[in-house]
């Protein structure tokens, strides 16, 4: 098999993965009778083993100039943990499994992606003809999953983590191997690339945006089941909101403009406003699924448009650090934000509430981007 379809069929089946870890880990909590503030609090703290574990394995990787091999021991790990999360249901053993979860799973992220880069490279392909699989693999698997629920029950989450986990195992022995060129994250990079006002400035703007995007993230499942939905239903929101971004991937050469990153972010906050605002008013869990599509207008544009303006304003010999930093800061440190502040105030005054709240904070982000626009948006351009 040609390797970039190996790495293709690796995508869809990994993503697949955190389909069922990033979407349906809460709504298993939830089945368990987890209450809102111990789901954010497992979440939550699995955020920060994220914030360790991602720059770790990345040297790891690095000192033995091969992703591959890393990999396969991740993937074997995470299989195995897997299964015996999903067929848990003490606290303690839950909170555990998830920690070593977040500590093997997540890591392997930025190493696909990183042989996901370099194979299109000596391929001579196009990386999003890689990567929309994943997207493709995410949307999928949270509709396969949903229906599986309902009929087959919680229970089947571990046997369908194990088996997709040993189908990838089989795929990722026959991928090919890179070695990584990739600085990993040090002090005096970390110090260097900070030491830019405009670069500050730009992670406090990721850091507000994103924690509303993460507290959907975690509590979505978790609300359409209060408001009476089941779990195909949740899988049927994960399917529109992951495949809903397969077509904005796949064109944002046509649509992401260079010098236009801030305004394209700011188009991004209002509908994250827009649609967060509009879940706090809805009571029926199927126009919850329905109001997903808006997913279309908000993570995908904002992500892209975040990472290329990152690289315009970062020196070159820094963007491996920056890129590092804007991943952590976005599904890390806003991660464990948003999961033990989320899962207080769901628990204090419910999720109609929690939805109000961060529609206003997407609302803050949408006029502190208006306001970095117009300060830098200029120079940019350029």
């Amino acid at each position: 098999m040609n390797p970039s379809n190996q790495l293709r069929t690796f995508n869809f089946l990994y993503f697949a993965l955190l389909a069922m870890f990033i979407s349906f880990l809460p709504v298993y909590l939830d089945a368990q009778g987890l209450q809102a503030t111990k789901i954010g609090l497992i979440i939550g703290t699995g955020g920060i083993i994220t914030i360790f574990s991602q720059p770790l394995w990345g040297m790891i990787s690095d000192r033995t100039r091969t992703i591959k091999k890393v990999m396969l021991f991740l993937l074997a790990c995470s299989t195995l943990i897997g299964y015996f999360l999903y067929a848990s249901n003490n606290f303690v053993i839950l909170l555990i499994f998830t920690m070593l979860m977040y500590f093997f799973l997540m890591p392997l992220d930025p190493l696909t992606e990183s042989l996901n880069f370099q194979t299109a490279e000596a391929n001579g392909v196009s990386y999003g003809s890689i990567r929309t699989f994943g997207a493709v693999g995410y949307a999928i698997m949270s509709l396969a999953v949903g229906y599986a629920i309902q009929y087959l029950g919680i229970t089947s989450l571990a046997y369908l983590f194990a088996g997709i986990g040993l189908i990838s195992l089989l795929i990722c022995f026959s991928l090919p191997d890179a070695p990584v060129s990739g600085k990993p994250l040090t002090l005096k990079s970390l110090r260097h690339f900070l030491g830019n006002k405009e670069t500050i400035w730009f992670l406090v703007l990721i850091f507000i945006i994103a924690v509303p995007q993460r507290i959907n993230d975690t509590f979505l499942g978790v609300y359409i089941r209060k408001l009476g939905g089941s779990a195909d239903l949740v899988g049927q929101a994960w399917f529109i909101a992951a495949g809903s971004e397969i077509l904005v991937f796949a064109l944002s050469f046509w649509w992401l403009r260079k010098g236009k990153e801030l305004f394209i972010i700011s188009f991004a906050s209002v509908f994250y406003a827009l649609r967060f605002f509009l879940s706090a008013w809805i009571t029926d869990p199927h126009w919850m699924v329905y109001l997903q599509v808006l997913q279309t207008f908000t993570f995908p544009i904002f992500y892209s448009a975040a990472i290329q303006y990152l690289y315009r304003i970062v020196p070159e010999e820094w963007r491996a650090t920056g890129q590092t930093v804007l991943a952590l800061l976005f599904f890390g440190v806003s991660g464990i934000v948003a999961s033990y502040l989320g899962g207080w105030f769901y628990e204090s005054f419910g999720g109609q509430q929690l939805y109000f709240w961060i529609s206003v904070m997407s609302f803050v982000g949408l006029l502190f981007s208006i306001i970095l626009h117009a300060i830098y948006g200029r120079k940019t351009q350029e």
